[in-house]
């Protein structure tokens, strides 16, 4: 049954529990993530971001892999977390698709805010999203200087 799988904020407002409404695009999102998996983090063309926020015990794994010509081809996110965090998750790597990788750098937790309407308490879902595609983007480029110096070696 669907109503089982959604979490009862979702379905239920209780009168001695004030429950937080999410937004049709958070819904969505968390409901049919986009993009869920793991790429190779062996693979030199991929960037792996490992971000988490102690606060809330959100943990979000997002992977890039990026062509030879600097354009992020593919996306993964594996994410441990609220509604929310899943959602900015999902969308941040629907976002980071066919972007180069300065283009990605430019994309704002504002942005994925916005987008997912999320209110003021699950703002730090979106600056997870935004810290996990800058700390892959990092992992990215620290390999491909790696990757030059050894074959600068050769």
């Amino acid at each position: 049954m669907l109503l089982n799988k959604i979490p009862k904020c979702l379905t239920v407002k209780a009168s001695s529990v004030q429950c937080l409404s999410y937004h049709k695009n958070v819904i969505d999102h968390y409901e049919n993530p986009r993009n869920v998996g793991t790429l190779n983090k062996n693979d030199k063309n991929v960037g792996t971001g490992l971000v988490g926020a102690p606060a809330c015990g959100d943990v979000m794994k997002l992977q890039i892999k990026v062509d030879d010509g600097g354009r992020i081809v593919d996306a993964k996110f594996k994410t441990f977390g609220c509604g929310s965090a899943i959602a900015s998750s999902s969308l941040a790597t629907e976002w980071v698709m066919g972007k180069t990788v300065d283009e990605a750098l430019s994309l704002k937790n504002t942005d994925i805010a916005k987008e997912l309407s999320l209110p003021p308490v699950k703002l730090h879902c979106s600056m997870l999203a935004e810290d996990a595609i800058k700390a892959a983007l990092s992992d990215y480029r620290i390999k491909q200087q790696e990757k030059k110096k050894s074959e600068d070696q050769e």
